[in-house]
């Protein structure tokens, strides 16, 4: 078998943000700026909390059966959790969206060269 790339997206809103949480959000915000956005495996958070208290993690996982997806997905819900709480930061509507990299659709490029790559 080979092993699969799971990407993660987990998605939620800070809730009942005292001043000095959302003042330590705002300080470290360039480090959580969508322009550095990552897959990671410890989970890249990224939010813009001056505009709106949404926030989005983003893990990546690894397994080897398509199954292996589902707990992937519930590894990174629990790493959002636990990071937001280790925090003492609320959050409510926490939801998570999971891709399998193997059966994602080729990209046009990648079609091309898909095309050109026939086996001999």
């Amino acid at each position: 078998m080979s092993t699969r790339v799971f990407r993660i997206t987990v998605r939620g809103v800070f809730d009942g943000l005292g001043p000095e949480q959302r003042a330590e959000l705002l300080a470290h915000a360039g480090e959580h700026d969508v322009l550095h956005a990552a897959f990671t495996p410890e989970g890249h958070l990224t939010y813009d909390i001056a505009a709106r208290p949404a926030f989005t993690f983003r893990f990546q996982d690894s397994g080897e059966a398509e199954e292996d997806i589902l707990e992937a997905t519930e590894r990174a819900e629990e790493a959002a959790r636990a990071w937001l709480a280790g925090r003492g930061y609320g959050f409510k509507n926490l939801r998570a969206q999971a891709e399998d990299l193997s059966q994602a659709p080729l990209g046009k490029r990648q079609r091309r060269a898909a095309a050109t790559q026939k086996p001999a």
